[in-house]
């Protein structure tokens, strides 16, 4: 079942003090501002929740994981700072992520591309299935995943995102994600993958959860520049975004 609202969807379920964080958008998952907003507010929301002690972040849907930002609102941007704002968005759900209270595990059931995999990125570990492949294919256009880049470097190495980044037009197998860091593990079918999401998200619960508070610092410390890092490289995409060479490229892939 996938969301039919042009604004996408958001849910959260709480069970057994498992939250389970489910976004949607009928174009493969992707992010509009209002959606990466209300994910920001949602994440900042159980971060004080003392009923939740892991969260699970997913999407809807058996293909796509996210395919990134939203298109439409990319090729509308015409000035600075709308488009500092429009790439703020991911910024502002990297640094909730980043500074939320409960561990995040995501579930990466698809193929995931650009802001999409730096939302992976931003998780405290990730399960996928086979058919999460992934792509940075930003340069392609004229910006790149600058916004992103700090989160992914993170997981996978400065090796890792060049690799990514540069070959911007191929997509790397879920394997490949494995290998470098970004997957803990991979599973053949979404059912495997939802049952093992689940045992984990169990056992995280039962764990102290002051342990796990603990445990979220220590894996993030020397990230606490990130509110002014995220902020600065969404001006540097949002400068880029006006660019000639952006708007051309832009217009070829509307058509």
């Amino acid at each position: 079942m996938t969301t039919t609202r042009p604004n996408g969807s958001l849910y959260t379920r709480i069970e057994n003090k498992i939250a389970i964080l489910e976004f949607g958008h009928p174009a493969s998952n992707s992010f509009p501002s209002e959606l990466l907003e209300r994910l920001t507010n949602e994440l900042n929301k159980l971060s004080k929740n003392n009923d939740v002690a892991v969260i699970i972040l997913k999407s809807e849907g058996e293909r796509a994981f996210c395919a990134g930002a939203s298109f439409d609102e990319l090729i509308a941007i015409d000035n600075l700072e709308d488009g500092k704002a429009f790439f703020s968005g991911f910024a502002n759900v990297i640094n909730a992520m980043r500074k939320c209270n409960k561990l995040i595990i995501g579930s990466v059931q698809g193929k995931t591309v650009g802001g999409g995999v730096g939302l992976a990125a931003a998780c405290d570990y990730v399960l996928a299935t086979e058919a999460a492949s992934i792509k940075l294919s930003e340069l392609t256009i004229g910006i790149g995943p600058f916004v992103i880049a700090p989160a992914v470097e993170r997981k996978i190495g400065l090796s890792g995102l060049s690799e990514l980044t540069l070959d911007a037009k191929s997509w790397k197998n879920a394997y490949w994600a494995k290998e470098k860091g970004l997957y803990a593990r991979v599973f053949e079918s979404i059912s495997e993958l939802e049952k093992e999401v689940e045992i984990l998200a169990e056992n995280l619960a039962s764990y102290n959860p002051e342990a796990l508070l603990e445990m979220k610092k220590a894996l993030w410390k020397g990230t606490e520049n990130w509110d002014n890092l995220l902020v600065e490289r969404a001006e540097t995409s949002g400068k880029l975004v006006l660019s000639e060479f952006t708007k051309s490229a832009l217009a070829k892939f509307k058509k």
